[in-house]
């Protein structure tokens, strides 16, 4: 079976690196990947496709990566799911990161607008989906 992703987008925030109870490093992010068309208003939208990361490779990708950097990532889809403390199931798909390129220049980081303070993702629309606090 083939499970293979690859995307390029901004990431939404500076990657969340937390340790599970064994002392094994995650680190999560969202990346918004904007489509290759545009909708019927002529715009073109936005995906926030949320990404995970474990090991040394989770240490590097918080330590190395930024908000509103271009990033390119690849890995594959995974799926999970978990009870809330409601009881509700809840089911995350999410992709694993396998590799990630740095896309930009430190020159060109210094120089984007992004790291000036400005929001790159102002005015995208994201799904409702609520924040997942990840279960270690």
């Amino acid at each position: 079976m083939i499970n293979n992703v690859t995307l390029t987008g901004r990431l939404t925030k500076d990657p969340e690196l937390k340790h599970s109870q064994n002392g094994t490093a995650f680190a999560n992010a969202t990346l918004a990947v904007e489509r290759s068309f545009t909708n019927a208003q002529g715009e073109r939208e936005t995906d926030f496709i949320r990404l995970t990361a474990s090991g040394k490779r989770a240490e590097t990708f918080a330590k190395y990566f930024n908000k509103g950097e271009l990033v390119g990532v690849e890995g594959s889809i995974r799926t999970r799911n978990y009870e809330d403390q409601s009881g509700q199931k809840v089911y995350i798909t999410e992709v694993a990161i396998d590799k990630t390129h740095f896309l930009q220049s430190k020159k060109d980081k210094q120089q984007n607008s992004y790291t000036n303070n400005a929001d790159p993702f102002a005015g995208a629309q994201q799904d409702n989906a609520p924040e997942i606090d990840w279960p270690f």
